[in-house]
């Protein structure tokens, strides 16, 4: 427990990655259920759309037990983002972890045991909880400092002594190294409105007070997170909301079995995690929601290339989807009458059909040029990129004959080579120079042929070979 005790009164910019679907904010579906032509980033695809809908619809009544999701189509007809938009409707809390089925093999680790932390980690559980805590307004602090532990060399908090108020009340706290270095981790400073957990020694910084803030004082007039001045007594109980997923929960059952006992939302990984532990993690759910403590939150396995897993994982999935706890799984092909891996055997996506029995089957198809268009149109905007009609225009007939990714792929360029002349608008010739730098794949597979007897193949090393011999 973290050293924290009370002073007797004396008198006297973030940064931000654009990804392929960062524009999704949901499936963009009326109130009546039905798809409009565009919105929430989503274009086309009414009729997965509004299926997808109805399965978010089923996942909220907690109606979807023992069944999953597929999504079927060619490549690039949407397959993921209606997956990333439902995953948006269910809610922000709720976790969505997208894996591969190629993703699930690895040489150290059991596939079955990919797939059940996959499946673990895409379930999500909301804590309240009623905790003692020390509130206020920093009105003084003063942190003094000491040799580290392990580096004679280097300087760290040894202790601080901080003095909090509220509008009826003020207190000073002396804190052991572990507060001491957290605070000055979070650079805590005087008028910040801060929350000490008097159990933990968490440090949590609500904003700046409205009272300590001045804009005629500041160098730079940039209102931070103003908040008013606490009321009441500085130490008081407050509730705390805390969302993990069902995975962290088997992390720390795992450590607290290792090292004898660890508070239930702290601390680190790196312990086996068998079927004991997360039978203990269900025992302790069912009890938070049982007392009300607790809510399950149930969340989104996108499996893409579903098609890659073998006879065994599917035989493993059977099982898990109909598990007392389990999320909605989304799987994704985009394959045809194929091979099942592992057997002889051929079916519809590469899968057993006793597994695709247990399916609700979502169809995707090809965008047109329309859709292709304001799908561009969209991206740009995502991308801060300006493209004037008649690149907008070429890009969407390049899109239409060889891909819709493709054709996305290439504002990010175009974009570069405009701003390299100076402009801040693609213009088509710019989208022409960057369809010339980069190929599509149909250009890449006309390039193969053409180039055939010159690339490296296994008929061009069975031909070197050959001419090695007649020369020796």
């Amino acid at each position: 427990m973290p050293e924290i005790s009370e002073v007797p009164e004396e008198s006297g910019e973030e940064f931000e990655r654009i990804s392929a679907h960062t524009h999704i904010r949901g499936l963009g579906l009326g109130e009546d259920g039905f798809a409009e032509d565009v919105g929430d980033g989503m274009v086309g695809q009414k009729k997965a759309r509004e299926a997808a809908g109805r399965v978010v619809s089923l996942v909220k009544k907690g109606k979807l037990g023992g069944r999953s999701v597929l999504l079927a189509g060619p490549p690039g007809t949407g397959k993921t983002a209606v997956a990333v938009g439902m995953a948006r409707e269910l809610g922000e809390d709720v976790p969505f972890i997208q894996i591969s089925g190629s993703q699930i093999f690895s040489a150290d680790r059991d596939k079955t045991d990919i797939l059940m932390e996959s499946l673990r980690k895409a379930l999500g559980i909301r804590v309240k909880e009623m905790r003692e805590v020390y509130e206020g307004e920093v009105v003084s602090l003063n942190i003094e400092t000491g040799q580290a532990a392990y580096n004679p060399y280097q300087q760290t908090a040894s202790e601080a002594k901080i003095t909090l108020r509220t509008e009826d009340e003020e207190k000073t706290l002396r804190l052991g190294r572990s507060v001491a270095s957290s605070l000055q981790n979070k650079q805590v400073s005087e008028g910040d409105v801060i929350q000490v957990d008097a159990e933990t020694g968490r440090i949590m910084r609500v904003g700046q007070s409205r009272e300590a803030w001045s804009e005629e004082s500041a160098d730079i007039s940039v209102s931070p997170d103003l908040v008013d001045l606490p009321t009441g007594d500085i130490k008081k109980e407050r509730e705390f909301v805390s969302t993990l997923n069902i995975h962290q929960l088997d992390s720390l059952h795992a450590q607290q079995r290792a090292r004898g006992g660890i508070s239930m939302l702290f601390g680190g990984g790196g312990v086996e995690i068998n079927e004991e532990i997360r039978e203990a993690t269900n025992n302790q759910i069912r009890k938070w929601i049982e007392e009300g403590k607790g809510e399950l939150l149930p969340g989104v396995l996108f499996l893409d290339e579903v098609h890659m897993l073998d006879v065994e994982a599917f035989s493993f999935l059977n099982r898990a989807v109909e598990q007392e706890f389990s999320p909605i799984i989304i799987l994704a092909s985009n394959r045809g009458i194929s091979k099942i891996r592992g057997t002889d055997y051929e079916a519809p996506h590469g899968m057993p059909l006793d597994f695709l029995d247990r399916l609700l089957v979502i169809d995707t198809h090809p965008y047109d040029r329309d859709g292709i268009k304001k799908i561009l149109e969209i991206r740009a905007e995502e991308e801060d990129a300006e493209l004037d009609e008649e690149a907008l225009n070429y890009l969407a007939e390049v899109g239409a004959d060889a891909s819709m990714r493709y054709a996305t792929q290439l504002i990010a360029p175009a974009s570069e080579i405009a701003n390299m002349d100076g402009r801040e608008v693609i213009s088509k010739e710019d989208a022409e120079e960057a369809r010339r730098l980069f190929i599509s794949v149909e250009d890449s597979v006309g390039l193969l042929k053409k180039y055939e007897d010159r690339m490296v193949s296994g008929s061009y090393r069975e031909k070197k070979e050959e001419s090695e011999k007649k020369e020796s």
